[in-house]
């Protein structure tokens, strides 16, 4: 199973940009002993964060799954903003930020990791 985008993922996300910020839906399943190294991964990931702009809405461990098939619950779900598709693409070229990948890539099994749009009207006040 994939865990990181690959750069055909990032040229489809550009590509598909429909402008403004972006908030990424993380679904993850760590591989066994995986959830000490995404800590790690998500404390130094949070440097490159800060300077691309991006803030982390909510972070939470899987709980009861109420309506999933066999094998379709995660273990956690991190939902993260950012000013823009540029931003995430350009946090994720950083160097210093593939210098950690490397503690994601090992501390997961299987990820979704997917940009949403708002809906017109949800979210406004």
């Amino acid at each position: 199973m994939a865990v990181d985008p690959r750069g055909a993922d990032l040229a489809r996300l550009i590509s598909e940009d429909p402008g403004g910020p972006v908030v990424m839906l993380n679904l993850l399943r760590f591989a066994p002993d995986g959830a000490a190294a995404y800590q790690e991964y998500s404390r130094r990931a949070a440097e490159f964060l800060h300077k691309y702009g991006g803030r982390v809405l909510y972070g939470g461990q899987g709980s009861t799954a109420l309506v999933a098939e066999t094998g379709q619950a995660w273990d956690a779900v991190l939902v993260v903003w950012y000013p823009s598709r540029d931003a995430f693409s350009s946090m994720v070229a950083d160097p210093g930020y593939l210098e950690i990948t490397s503690l994601r890539t090992q501390a997961l099994s299987e990820a979704v990791l997917q940009a949403t749009v708002p809906w017109p009207g949800f979210g406004e006040s």
